[in-house]
């Protein structure tokens, strides 16, 4: 099905039969990422006395229980919430449903950008200089939402352990940047934005939801950052909607299913 919508002041026609799922689907008896060593997502069938959930051991239905943890097996979009004593959940904080973004690739690298705690020689950073690079000249209309793909593009991303392999983060400069330009939806392909060990800080999360300490801040409870995904390398950088899916948990972090669709000039 293709659409002509109005963004801003521009009409784009958009193909909604071409999206992109740039999730990673999560596997509960597969290979699947992980971040700070949890258990693994896992499903078994339910048992209760002579029943058994699982037709191959002659229940007459399969009827599991699933086990995972939102911010650490798998692509998974969190709230305000996340980082404040009032219990905010993740199903009232995203309302919006076709969101103007823009795909990006950068390639992390040492910097002398800021970071609190301080960086170590090791870290390898998103940076403001890289976004300022890629996101020059585009239409303001079109960061409503930003995706964030780092290089190199490994499909190891899908099943990486990230206690073995440290990831990149953003600068506090990068993230003051990006909260600059209005944007309400952050999508990267990392487990979080900031580093894994910062002693507590989460100092890139406070600035894009412009808080302080653990308070909330009414102003930004919309706004969403989505971790672990992975944009497959043969989707171009440029400008697309984005359907953010989630399930209709209460909590503070959801699974999620983003699905993106290339936005053309009528």
């Amino acid at each position: 099905m293709k659409a002509v919508v109005e963004i801003g002041n521009s009409k784009c026609q958009v193909d909604f039969s071409k999206g992109n799922d740039i999730s990673i689907p999560l596997n509960f008896n597969g290979e699947q990422p992980n971040t700070y060593g949890v258990d693994r997502a896992s499903s078994a069938p339910y048992q209760d006395g002579q029943f058994i959930g699982d037709t191959r051991k002659g229940g007459p239905c399969n009827f599991e229980t699933y086990s995972f943890t939102p911010h650490c097996n798998g692509t998974h979009t969190e709230c305000i919430g996340h980082i404040t004593d009032e219990i905010i959940d993740i199903l009232s904080s995203l309302n919006d449903e076709l969101i103007p973004s823009t795909l990006v690739s950068v390639i992390p690298k040492n910097t002398n950008e800021n970071y609190t705690p301080d960086l170590n020689k090791e870290d390898l950073v998103i940076t403001k200089e890289d976004l300022e690079i890629q996101l020059k000249g585009v239409n303001i209309e079109l960061l409503k939402g930003i995706i964030i793909r780092t290089l190199p593009n490994s499909e190891e991303k899908k099943s990486r352990d990230y206690m073995k392999e440290t990831p990149a983060f953003f600068s506090i400069d990068a993230m003051d940047y990006l909260v600059s330009l209005g944007v309400k939806h952050l999508l990267v392909d990392t487990p979080s934005v900031d580093r894994l060990f910062d002693d507590g800080h989460l100092s890139a999360h406070s600035i894009f939801w412009e808080t302080k300490g653990k308070e909330l801040n009414p102003n930004t409870q919309n706004k969403t950052i989505t971790e672990m995904i992975f944009v497959p390398s043969s989707v171009e950088d440029g400008t697309y909607l984005l359907n953010l899916q989630i399930p209709a948990f209460v909590s503070d972090a959801a699974p999620s299913r983003p699905i993106i669709y290339k936005i053309n000039e009528v």
